[in-house]
């Protein structure tokens, strides 16, 4: 297993997850229901919804199989497929520089990108403070279409 701690800036409520070569344009992919999953997909990215507009901890494991399903900790779980062609995985906020975006090598192929989102309900009054956090957890696996978990209390 790899695993990463981050600390990204979630600028416009968001960060990805992305394959190197991939264009990592998610303009198009915020629609009302990938917002209300807190994930939208373009072609080689995720991107993860984020309750701030702020600097957010991320956890980021490769794995080699599935985990288990541990969402009581969690408010939110959603999935979705990632293509990762040239075996270099970047995790990083939306504007963000790209040369330096932390990089994780892996195998080439198609991974599964479960997002698990933590203590979403506790941000300040004014949106800038938080304990909410974010796991991302990849796993070889055959594509799928994106699927809830766990849905967020609203």
């Amino acid at each position: 297993m790899k695993s990463v701690e981050l600390s990204l800036f979630a600028d416009y409520s968001q960060f990805y997850i992305q394959d190197e070569s991939a264009s990592g344009d998610l303009s198009t992919a915020w629609t009302e229901e990938a917002t209300d999953r807190m994930l939208a997909i373009a072609s080689g990215t995720v991107g993860i919804g984020t309750v701030r507009n702020m600097h957010v901890p991320v956890s980021a494991q490769i794995l080699e199989r599935e985990p288990d399903h541990d969402f009581s900790d969690w408010d939110h779980v959603v999935e979705a497929s990632l293509d990762v062609a040239s075996g270099r995985i970047v995790i990083a906020g939306c504007t963000d520089y790209f040369p330096d975006a932390m990089r994780i090598e892996t195998a080439p192929g198609t991974y599964r990108v479960r997002a698990s989102y933590g203590a979403l309900d506790t941000l300040s009054e004014d949106g800038l403070e938080g304990d909410d956090h974010y796991r991302l957890q990849l796993w070889p696996a055959p594509s799928i279409a994106v699927r809830v978990l766990k849905q967020r209390p609203t």
